[in-house]
């Protein structure tokens, strides 16, 4: 469509129709990627809360697609994210954009196989066998109702979609009525292939300009070798500080003697009895291993853990043989072709995951192995004991992202947080880009080093533009890197407390001089406080004491779902809401109810991390600073979100009090100082108290 109108003007035009306002930074940031798009240079936008990044992107992403047919896609971290921009972004921005492009743009969102029923599931009546360790007649009880409702509700619903399921169901049960794309039997494969809810999720999301879908399925499509998106040439990845942790997460496999068992019952129907023991037999093993063994990081393998899993190797492929391979479906075996799928999936998946634990330890030099194996407990059953389990993630990712994410697409990663200690260097370097844009070429995947974690941030902004480049024939991956601002003028609007005087934090506790802090800041707030805690235990140590202390109710996360207590926290201005890591990015709560958020310490990775541990060690190893490259900047960017609570509206005003004296006093506090918005500072905590006092007598206008 050649006479297209520039993009600044597709963005007056937007606006306008939605009743806003012309904004610099949405203006400046609308042009980069409008240029990256046209260059092919990926770009990082850091764009403040209320810069209207959304409306950036989509309008330079929407002309893009209607002139050239190429569906963009657009990838998000959270739930809430995407569903504004479906539910209310893009619905809006398609009406104001349809005339000055000449026609309606279309928009779809895709979601993982998992998140839809399948109809051969449903219908053949496979099913999953129960975990005996969960067995729990009230519980199954409730399973069979569930699932007598999800078969009901798969002939009302036209999506077949889980999130458009109200009431919803428990994991449990839904695992009876859908399966993950590696056992999906396929559409070619399958007699409700035409019919299939996710099949027709996925030929809608073909035929769109804009597909909305989520980090992890990003992370799936690029380590699979089939096309689980639709054709693209461009990617735009919001809430981008969420990439590199998503990322890992998919490329993170487990190992215990209950999956082991579970599989075991799986096959039991399909080979001989004999074949089905030896496997459960290799699995009992697995877990005594894992029973006596330290709960923590190999960095070898454990003498007595080699025969283990060489036999647990042994016996999947044995009963994997015994199968055979997966059989085109006949006349009304739909059911036991998918039985059949789901168990060589299962044999496969763990097979694959024993194989890369024993090839994990081939490489001598730890900081430049591609995996981290460690054993954990497994707490996420309620009631039940912590089970062991055994791990292994990918020491970085940024080899695999540098591979298949931005070796095949124009990328635009973009949050309201991607500068760390004021650079973009710390966040490129984990996605596998070279430091601050000036790279020419990228390392191969396969090189030595290409898949390890990036330089120290401190030191990337001393390389130059005539650094060398290491030869390659898979493209460029320049970048750069844009500060869209911030329609909020911090240093007016909040006040950065560093409470200088207070004891260092230890594990024992919040201090009791810390306690008093926080009950004095209360006060003097008239409630209205988001407190972010660095553990459970210290949110409800806060939340009992400050009970007891002070008038105004508190609420505390697990009292009741996180999305119900930040409603009631919003409605009551005088509530204060305590918790933990959920609540440090996912609370926007504009007006009056907001003017103090506390944060109890400093949020570094906890010391007994296996992963980033090992990732700090490498950098180490490197002649890198893994302080500052893994523990520093983990911490920055968790400030930086913590801190982005408070102001969420050009009218809000409010306290920022950090109640850990390090940063105030530690040599890397300014470090981590310079990721934070450029609010007034102070020490004093009269001050502090004083105009908080001020506040809570003329609260804001709701925002």
């Amino acid at each position: 469509m050649p006479n297209t109108p520039p993009v600044t003007d597709l963005l007056d035009t937007a606006v306008s129709a939605l009743g806003g306002r012309r904004r610099d930074g949405q203006v400046a940031m609308a042009s980069a990627v409008a240029h990256a798009i046209d260059t092919g240079e990926h770009l990082a936008v850091q764009a403040g809360t209320g810069t209207g990044k959304s409306l950036a992107y989509l309008v330079p992403a929407i002309r893009h697609a209607v002139e050239t047919g190429r569906t963009v896609v657009v990838s998000t971290a959270t739930i809430a994210l995407q569903r504004q921009l479906i539910e209310r972004d893009l619905p809006r921005l398609a009406g104001a954009l349809a005339k000055p492009i000449g026609r309606k743009p279309t928009f779809a969102i895709l979601k993982g196989r998992g998140n839809y029923l399948c109809l051969n599931k449903i219908h053949s009546g496979t099913a999953d066998e129960p975990d005996t360790e969960l067995f729990d007649p009230f519980e199954l009880s409730r399973t069979g109702r569930d699932v007598t409702r999800l078969r009901e509700w798969s002939s009302d619903t036209e999506t077949g979609d889980r999130d458009d399921l109200v009431p919803g169901v428990a994991d449990r049960a839904w695992r009876q009525v859908s399966v993950s794309a590696r056992e999906c039997l396929g559409a070619a494969n399958c007699s409700y292939g035409e019919d299939c809810f996710a099949e027709q999720s996925r030929r809608r999301s073909g035929k769109v300009d804009v597909v909305v879908t989520n980090h992890a399925l990003l992370a799936i499509d690029a380590t699979s070798p089939a096309n689980v998106l639709p054709e693209h040439d461009v990617v735009i990845i919001d809430e981008a500080h969420e990439l590199v942790d998503r990322m890992t997460s998919v490329a993170t496999d487990e190992l215990s003697a209950s999956s082991i068992a579970l599989v075991s019952r799986r096959v039991g129907k399909l080979v001989d009895e004999e074949t089905a023991d030896a496997l459960l037999g290799a699995g009992e093993q697995l877990g005594e291993l894992l029973e006596t063994a330290p709960k923590t990081q190999w960095t070898q393998l454990p003498a007595d853990a080699t025969s283990v899993l060489v036999m647990l190797r042994d016996r999947l492929w044995q009963t994997r043989t015994a199968i055979g391979p997966v059989r085109a479906p006949g006349a009304g075996d739909d059911g036991a072709a998918a039985a059949r799928s789901a168990a060589l999936t299962s044999l496969d998946d763990m097979h694959d995951t024993v194989v890369r634990v024993l090839g994990a330890f081939d490489e001598p030099d730890e900081s430049k192995r591609r995996d981290v194996v460690w054993v954990g407990l497994d707490t996420s059953r309620r009631g039940a004991e912590p089970r062991p389990v055994l791990h292994i993630a990918p020491l970085s990712v940024g080899g695999l992202l540098r591979a298949s994410l931005f070796a095949n697409s124009t990328v635009i990663l973009t949050s309201a947080t991607l500068t760390i200690g004021g650079s973009f260097d710390a966040l490129a370097a984990t996605w596998g880009l070279p430091a601050s844009g000036r790279g020419t070429d990228r390392p191969a995947a396969d090189e030595p080093g290409a898949d390890e974690p990036g330089p120290d941030p401190a030191a990337s902004r001393n390389i130059t533009a005539s650094g060398k480049a290491v030869p390659s024939d898979s493209g460029s991956a320049r970048w750069t890197g844009l500060d869209a601002g911030s329609p909020f003028d911090y240093p007016k609007s909040s006040i950065l407390y560093l409470a200088r005087h207070l004891p260092r934090p230890d594990r024992s506790g919040i201090a009791p001089k810390t306690m008093d802090e926080i009950a004095q800041l209360v006060d003097a707030a008239g409630g209205r406080t988001l407190g972010l805690f660095s553990s459970m235990r210290a949110a409800r140590e806060a939340a009992e004491a400050i009970r007891e202390r002070c008038e105004y109710p508190v609420l505390c996360q697990g009292d009741d779902t996180t999305s119900t207590l930040v409603r009631r926290f919003a409605e009551d201005p005088e509530t204060c809401l305590f918790g933990t890591l959920s609540l440090w990015q996912g609370v926007d709560v504009p007006g009056p109810s907001l003017s103090l958020v506390i944060i109890d310490r400093i949020p570094f990775p906890r010391p007994d991390d296996p992963l980033l541990t090992a990732r700090q060690r490498a950098v180490d190893a490197r002649g890198g600073n893994g302080f500052l490259s893994v523990a520093a900047n983990h911490a920055a960017l968790l400030l930086a979100q913590g801190a982005g609570r408070l102001l969420r509206s050009v009218d809000d005003r409010g306290v920022v009090a950090v109640l850990d004296s390090r940063l105030a006093t530690a040599g890397y506090g300014g470090y981590l100082l310079a990721s934070l918005p450029p609010m007034w500072r102070t020490t004093d905590p009269a001050v502090v108290r004083s105009a908080l006092s001020r506040l809570a007598a003329a609260p804001r206008p709701v925002g």
